[in-house]
């Protein structure tokens, strides 16, 4: 760069926190897909099987969400593209495509888990049967889809959704007594990895720290409206603070609830809404109540926005108009709920041979975008003009190992699994 010019941002000034919080939002959306019924599931069983020895994950967590969030983020305002779109120009269509499709598979294995999860909640809610619950879910999906203002009546829902949550988790948290908080100091110190607690813990991790949510904010970005100034005015940091923040503040609630209220029983869960029924001695008729407007909140604003970022990123993998109300988006919706609903209804719930299949796509989409995020963040070309991110780009390197490392672990733990499945 030549010494008279000068980088961008360097004279704009951070905007007052009323400001900022009227600018933030593709985060709080984020926030909404990462907290569906499988995280609910996983967060409680590492409260339940390792009390508070696990706790200490929401430190990584926080490290590699806001990371994988300014990231992408950053890429986004300096090649003036979202990151599908972006990896497209500089590396290709067939890597835009590949990694597109990866993650649309992924988001339509998880979106049947979301059907179920919202139907639980309206079971536990009013007692009807969970399909009828979740059809009725499903049809105030498909009305914010097919209305005006598309973005703007998901951000509201969903922060809506998180508020619920995170208010129905800690009236449980306080429900059932409250931490022991010398337990808890030394859970987020000790750093230890309780044998047998690895495929868990990296599974945590993975769903709530993930490289695809930073992929997809860049297109909820977009509609938004960012510009240039909101990567050096706050807006893009307190953006992904809150994200992360609201992750944390929900999944941590949840593993103490477990290792309060589970662990000492020696008893663990399969389904999210199993840990309303276990609540019940102590809480009583009210455990049934609060879990069901968490699972529903959870499930719902996942099936809301989930459905959506699939079709999203396979139109930008192939290239297509990708607006939230364009045809392409809101017509692959209604296609995706609708397959959906037929594979879950036909299983009674979300079958494990397709959870497996997700959890395949999102291990080949994580490393392969992440990948192409990181050599972007490292080209010169794609920064010229801005301050080097000296700081971002070792976060990001090491973020990105950790992700190497948490798929290779998980391979190894799935492919035993789908040999099983043709054998």
């Amino acid at each position: 760069m030549n010494k008279n010019q000068v980088e961008f941002g360097s004279d704009v000034k951070r905007l007052p926190v009323k400001d900022l919080l009227k600018r933030i939002g593709p985060g709080l959306v984020a926030t909404g897909i990462v907290i569906g019924p499988g995280a609910v599931t996983t967060s409680a069983m590492l409260g339940a099987d390792y009390g508070y020895a696990l706790i200490w994950l929401i430190i990584p967590i926080i490290f590699m969400g806001i990371t994988f969030m300014m990231t992408t983020n950053r890429l986004a305002i300096t090649t003036g593209l979202p990151t599908i779109h972006a990896i497209r120009k500089y590396f290709g269509p067939v890597a835009s495509t590949v990694v597109g499709c990866a993650v649309f598979l992924a988001c339509l294995f998880f979106t049947m888990g979301n059907i179920s999860g919202t139907g639980a909640g309206m079971n536990l809610i009013f007692g009807v049967n969970w399909k009828l619950g979740s059809v009725i879910m499903i049809a105030v999906v498909l009305y914010c889809y097919f209305a005006k203002n598309v973005y703007s009546k998901v951000e509201k829902i969903i922060t809506l959704c998180i508020l619920v949550m995170i208010v129905s988790f800690y009236a449980t948290l306080i429900g059932v007594g409250g931490p022991d908080w010398g337990e808890f100091g030394k859970g987020l110190v000790s750093f230890q990895v309780p044998e047998g607690s690895l495929a868990t813990a990296l599974a945590f991790i993975s769903t709530n720290a993930a490289v695809t949510s930073g992929i997809y904010a860049t297109y909820l970005g977009k509609e938004k409206k960012w510009n240039k100034e909101d990567l050096f005015n706050g807006v893009m940091f307190t953006d992904a603070l809150v994200h992360v923040l609201s992750v944390v503040l929900i999944s941590g609630s949840i593993i103490l609830v477990g290792a309060i209220v589970l662990h000492p029983q020696g008893l663990s869960i399969t389904a999210p809404a199993q840990l309303a029924e276990l609540l019940v001695p102590i809480m009583g008729g009210a455990a049934r109540f609060i879990m069901g407007f968490a699972l529903l909140g959870a499930g719902f604003s996942s099936l809301l926005a989930n459905t959506q970022r699939g079709m999203v990123l396979l139109g930008a993998g192939l290239d297509k108009d990708v607006g939230l109300e364009t045809k392409f988006v809101r017509f692959g919706c209604l296609a995706c709920l609708l397959f959906a609903m037929v594979v879950c209804y036909s299983y009674g719930g979300s079958p494990t041979q397709l959870i497996l299949m997700a959890n395949i796509a999102t291990s080949i989409a994580t490393p392969v975008g992440g990948l192409f995020i990181l050599l972007l963040l490292w080209r010169k070309d794609v920064n010229e003009g801005y301050k080097k991110p000296t700081a971002l780009r070792i976060c990001m390197t090491i973020s990105y190992v950790f992700v190497l490392i948490m798929t290779a672990s998980a391979l190894s733990g799935y492919l035993p699994k789908i040999a099983a499945l043709f054998a």
